[in-house]
């Protein structure tokens, strides 16, 4: 039986919406289970192969703890494994040392909310490799912060690194682009002496988490040349980002030539976000993977950063519909369960703010360089 009749997949598990960082915490991961309201509700399921984490533990690859420390230490996800909200009071030392701090706090159900991200990315990279789709998604996936043997930025696993370490079984090279407002370091760090995976990332620098991306980081020994940082400033806009995306990628595509790309997404580069200091558009957003797609190359699209809960589902459902060359409305549709949350307006559209574009174009051309 052919369980994969189409050329996107598109990975998500009911239980993803349901684990909670707190009720002040930022980040929400209910935002994935909008996201996937909306792409029900416009109707796109029906282009895609729709997985979830049962289908990609028994069709696609069993992910555990041995696939989570083939980047991991043991026992840093011996920790995740064992530590609860009811008991983290017995683990202060470990806690401590593996970074798990007001930001990366101990969620009830941990290790289940770690593998259900893994999952997508790595079941992702599995479809990809066996030439079922040209394209995967996995919007809960993205946490591109963490690090070996450390929690960071809201991140416990990162499912990109593990994502591509399955992608190298297969291909040769494998680029990561990034266009999460924050630099991603976990990432970079994890191949900064391979020449086998690029990374690229695009965020905002000086004064900001995670403070690193610095444009003189190219990677070392024989990674050097295969980190590419772009360092920005505030309000980066619709114009500058289409004035810098595409002449980098392309010397990319040219010298490097990806066998597959990665794609993370963050959304907290979008204006109007809560944590950010970007000013794009969710059409300018999605111009990224606009472009990616035209090189021909296999994607997997994950998620990220992404802090005003409204916006985040209409960006990734618009990037949805982008892969899969499906127009939709922009009335946000009356059957979301969710509708609520994307009043006054119900638009999957919104205007951007009047916040000023600090990147000036000499800035822009000095930097673009790789």
């Amino acid at each position: 039986m052919n369980l994969f009749k189409q050329n996107v997949t598109y990975y998500y598990d009911e239980e993803f919406g349901t684990y909670n960082y707190s009720t002040t915490h930022p980040m929400k991961p209910l935002r994935v289970a909008i996201t996937d309201d909306l792409v029900g509700h416009y109707g796109l399921k029906q282009y895609m192969n729709c997985i979830d984490q049962s289908f990609v533990q028994t069709y696609i690859k069993r992910v555990d703890e041995d696939v989570l420390t083939q980047f991991h230490s043991y026992e840093y996800i011996d920790l995740i494994k064992i530590i609860t909200p009811e008991n983290k009071c017995q683990y202060e030392d470990q806690l401590y040392r593996f970074n798990f701090m007001e930001d990366c706090p101990v969620l009830d159900r941990l290790f289940d909310f770690c593998l259900c991200q893994t999952s997508g990315s790595v079941g992702a990279a599995c479809v990809i490799a066996d030439q079922k789709s040209n394209i995967a998604i996995n919007w809960s996936g993205g946490l591109h912060h963490a690090k070996q043997s450390e929690a960071s930025g809201f991140c416990y696993v990162n499912d990109c690194v593990l994502g591509i370490l399955e992608l190298l079984k297969t291909y040769q090279r494998v680029l990561y682009v990034d266009i999460d407002i924050h630099h991603g370091d976990g990432v970079e760090e994890a191949f900064y002496l391979t020449d086998r995976v690029m990374t690229c990332s695009f965020h905002k620098f000086k004064e900001y988490f995670p403070g690193t991306g610095h444009i003189d980081d190219v990677g070392h020994d024989k990674g050097k040349y295969y980190a590419v940082n772009f360092p920005l400033n505030e309000g980066l806009n619709d114009d500058s980002i289409q004035y810098i995306f595409k002449p980098v990628i392309d010397k990319i595509m040219e010298n490097f030539r990806p066998d597959v790309v990665m794609l993370q997404g963050g959304t907290d580069s979008l204006s109007g976000d809560r944590l950010g200091c970007f000013n794009l558009s969710i059409k300018g957003h999605g111009t990224c993977i606009e472009y990616l797609k035209k090189f021909n190359v296999p994607i997997i699209m994950v998620g990220g950063g992404g802090y005003t809960l409204r916006n985040v589902p209409r960006c990734w459902t618009y990037e949805t519909s982008i892969a899969l060359n499906v127009p939709i409305q922009d009335n946000i549709p009356d059957e979301s369960d969710y509708k609520v949350y994307f009043g006054p307006e119900y638009k999957l559209h919104l205007p951007i703010s009047n916040m000023e574009e600090q990147n000036s174009k000499d800035y822009l051309e000095k930097n673009m360089q790789i």
